[in-house]
């Protein structure tokens, strides 16, 4: 099954994006990222993304095409990097491609000392992975860097504060930082 996807603002502003075919995927609905990007907004122009369970890559394409300095995307799954790879060229934008698990990828740019300053991720609802994965982040954050997890349900997680929830319709968005849940 595939959806209709596009950049909302931006260099690449209205440009149709593919989604992975094969997969269990449900992208971000348009008014979900629109209200995403609008809370982002004072924070994009030249931040480092992590796009964690990229997908279609539709949330880092938006964080290019508002103005992100480098965005890197994750996933395992081949439909989804072939998407990735597809949505940048129609985008005209370019970006690092992690093809391996999320896991992985945190390992990898941990020893390579990288850091961002917006961290997001949207792994299969009903899974362990958010936790997990989250858990792991932390050492990737730049100072005031935020983690924002796409999910249905809220999780507390040790070492780091839930800012902030905001939903739309079933998709909720969870902000992170680091330090003592308050």
């Amino acid at each position: 099954m595939r959806f209709f996807l596009r950049v909302i603002s931006g260099k690449a502003r209205r440009t149709t994006l593919v989604s992975p075919t094969g997969l269990n995927t449900r992208p971000t609905a348009d008014r979900a990222k629109e209200g995403l990007f609008n809370i982002l907004s004072e924070e994009i122009s030249g931040a480092k993304f992590l796009d964690i369970f990229c997908g279609s890559g539709a949330i880092g394409i938006e964080a290019l095409s508002r103005g992100a300095s480098e965005v890197i995307f994750a996933d395992n799954a081949a439909p989804a990097i072939k998407a990735v790879k597809e949505n940048l060229q129609k985008t005209k934008l370019t970006a690092e491609i992690l093809e391996m698990t999320a896991e992985k990828a945190i390992e990898l740019l941990t020893a390579q000392n990288r850091k961002f300053d917006i961290i997001f991720l949207d792994p299969p609802y009903g899974s362990e992975i958010l936790t997990q994965t989250i858990k792991k982040l932390p050492p990737l954050l730049s100072e005031n860097g935020k983690i924002i997890a796409e999910t249905e349900t809220e999780i507390s997680i040790e070492g780091l504060q839930l800012t902030e929830i905001r939903a739309y319709g079933r998709t909720k968005f969870l902000f992170y930082k680091t330090g003592a849940a308050k």
